[in-house]
């Protein structure tokens, strides 16, 4: 049924009451404005409604008012609350921090037909989860920093999917390749440890850098972020481990002149390779440091210094297939080996005719050496000048004796 004046023929609004908050403490049933006698509860053209339980609101008799009857119901809980109709079945269930429009559509029975118009959250929020990618979590509505372990057991090629990623490496000695900075970009990370039983060393790829050279090692326990510039690739907290604190450079060089950089020198031992054409320099930083040199050159007859660049300064000459230990005080370069006490011996390698085993800085092929068993020889500027045998001694090239020789017969 509807209400209508017999005058004009438009609807008879009842009395409106525009807006109620109510605060669900037990079930509640609402009345039509138009016959509430101020101890009941109207039902309001908007409504707020508060609960912490379970509780449910009932709309009035549908048959006592006309249809387009509306409300506006907000539900400020973070519980759901569901609107019955008079006859108690639901119109609607307003889900906690949204509002729910119904109207009244039928009034031929006390329960009535609604339509009803979802209007949303209360107050507008982003999808954590739908926002969440590499490096990010949705943890409830927000958004949290991520950063998942994978284990690395194989050669690996790291790829634009590693971002903010952790990979632990579980083996022996490895490698990993980075890609071409270019086509990961300014901003790209991951995360290493090298949780393994060897070293793992990284490459770059098409002369690109990692600190400023071409490879970096790390030892076991050993971690770093590994950042990319869109050019090239540095490391930010690497940490050292405790244990395999030492680390090797392995440098080639041919001839000429060599100008370490600050990360090269890091690494204590310095071992360098290659088929000299020509004497080389090797120049290092101006750095206090202490460092094991190991010339595996190939023997053509060329020397390998180190030097500060200083003038005036002392510089190293090691020569091919000797290592040396020294110290530099930032100008200087002095060797470090000294008499050990309370020593009984002393062991040397062969050597040979044009790099004895100990020779002189300045003339690296003059000294002592030995030639083969039972043999002991001293070389004269690469030639084999003196051998003295369990038989006896044999000189190469002419004599001049100042004293005199006595004893013995001669041919």
């Amino acid at each position: 049924m509807t209400f209508t004046s017999p005058f004009t023929g438009d609807v008879i609004q009842p009395t409106d009451v525009s807006y109620a908050s109510y605060n669900l403490t037990a079930n509640l049933q609402l009345q039509w404005p138009s016959n509430t006698n101020g101890l009941q509860n109207p039902a309001a053209r908007i409504m707020d409604v508060y609960q912490n339980a379970s509780w449910t609101m009932s709309m009035p008799d549908a048959t006592q008012v006309s249809v387009g009857q509306d409300a506006l119901i907000r539900n400020t809980s973070a519980t759901a609350v569901n609107v019955l109709s008079y006859s108690g079945s639901v119109i609607c269930t307003v889900a906690g921090g949204t509002a729910q429009y119904i109207y009244l559509t039928a009034n031929t029975t006390t329960g009535g037909n609604w339509g009803i118009i979802a209007f949303g959250s209360t107050t507008s929020t982003a999808n954590a989860s739908a926002l969440a990618g590499l490096g990010l979590v949705a943890i409830t509505s927000t958004l949290n920093q991520s950063h998942p372990i994978a284990s690395l057991a194989n050669s690996y090629t790291y790829q634009a999917s590693d971002r903010a990623q952790t990979r632990l490496w579980t083996g022996g000695s490895g490698a990993g390749t980075l890609p071409l900075a270019s086509t990961l970009g300014n901003n790209w990370f991951t995360i290493f440890k090298n949780g393994g039983t060897g070293s793992y060393t990284f490459s770059t790829t098409g002369g690109q850098l990692i600190d400023n050279v071409s490879t970096k090692t790390f030892n076991p326990d050993e971690s770093a972020f590994i950042i990319c510039n869109g050019s090239n690739y540095y490391t930010i907290g690497y940490g050292q481990s405790n244990t395999f604190f030492f680390t090797a450079l392995v440098y080639p060089v041919t001839g000429g002149s060599y100008y370490l950089t600050t990360y090269e020198i890091q690494s204590i031992i310095q071992e360098y390779v290659g088929s000299l054409v020509s004497n080389v320099t090797v120049y290092y930083p101006q750095v206090v440091n202490l460092y094991v040199i190991s010339n595996q050159t190939t023997d053509n007859g060329h020397t390998l210094t180190v030097s500060t660049g200083v003038v005036g300064s002392a510089t190293a000459t090691i020569p091919p297939g000797q290592q040396a230990t020294l110290v530099c005080d930032g100008t200087n370069f002095f060797n470090a080996n000294t008499v050990q006490a309370g020593a009984t011996s002393l062991n040397l390698i062969n050597g040979t005719v044009s790099t004895p085993a100990i020779n002189f800085a300045a003339e690296t092929n003059t000294g002592i050496w030995r030639s083969g068993y039972g043999l002991f020889d001293i070389s004269i500027l690469g030639v084999n000048r003196f051998e003295l045998s369990s038989t006896g001694l044999t000189i190469t090239g002419t004599g001049t004796f100042t004293g005199g020789i006595s004893g013995g017969t001669f041919p």
